[in-house]
């Protein structure tokens, strides 16, 4: 067996190797769990992949699209919380719970799904970041920021993000979404419908802005 002291050269690059190595291994790992994205639905210039998520059995979404508008129209359309029943798929009713600036905005909604599925709600905080190369934007919630209500299962896990950039006449659209939509929904069926509602989501949301901005 070869001896080696605590501090020498060799056993010291022997930990830094195994250090790199198990980085390597972790991240190696997670990308192959996570799952490459698959096109599910491809239509109408909204395509719509899944793809496995890094943990637990619901997939995760990417929406990929086109929206004739401007960045400025986009975030005036965000920022309107009580219009998403207009476009939102499945959205009852949102409202704004507090507006910390016009690019930070927490707020509840409430969505309705086919019987005998009760209803979802949750609370989101939207931060709006406008820079002169991309707009990101982010939708995360807030689980525990209001007290539940007793009618709904609250959400305990929403997130989406958005990346925009200006094409040629058009802003491009790259849209992730992942969930946890809580309550005994066996995830076989939200992974067999989660396509449909941010499909039907873009569409009316291009229609919306086409309406407001163009007519």
């Amino acid at each position: 067996m070869l001896w080696q002291l605590p501090n020498s050269p060799i056993n010291q690059l022997m930990k830094k190797t195994l250090v790199i190595f198990s980085v390597l291994a972790f991240l190696l790992s997670t990308v192959k769990a996570q799952g490459s994205w698959e096109l599910k639905k491809d239509e109408r210039g909204i395509a719509v992949y899944t793809r496995k998520a890094a943990t637990g059995n619901i997939k995760e979404l990417r929406v990929v699209c086109e929206l004739d508008a401007t960045k400025a129209q986009l975030i005036s359309t965000l920022q309107d919380i009580a219009g998403y029943s207009a476009w939102v798929y499945s959205n009852k009713k949102s409202v704004i719970l507090k507006a910390e600036s016009p690019e930070k905005i927490i707020y509840y909604t409430q969505s309705h799904l086919p019987w005998p599925i009760k209803d979802r709600d949750l609370v989101v905080e939207l931060n709006i970041n406008p820079t002169p190369e991309v707009l990101n934007i982010q939708a995360k919630s807030l689980p525990a920021y209001l007290p539940r209500n007793e009618n709904y299962i609250r959400v305990p896990y929403s997130l989406a993000t958005w990346k925009v950039t200006q094409g040629a006449n058009k802003l491009k659209v790259d849209y992730t979404f992942s969930v946890d939509p809580g309550g005994s929904i066996p995830s076989w069926i939200v992974n067999a419908t989660l396509t449909v509602g941010p499909f039907n989501s873009f569409l009316k949301l291009r229609d919306l802005l086409k309406e407001k901005y163009h007519n």
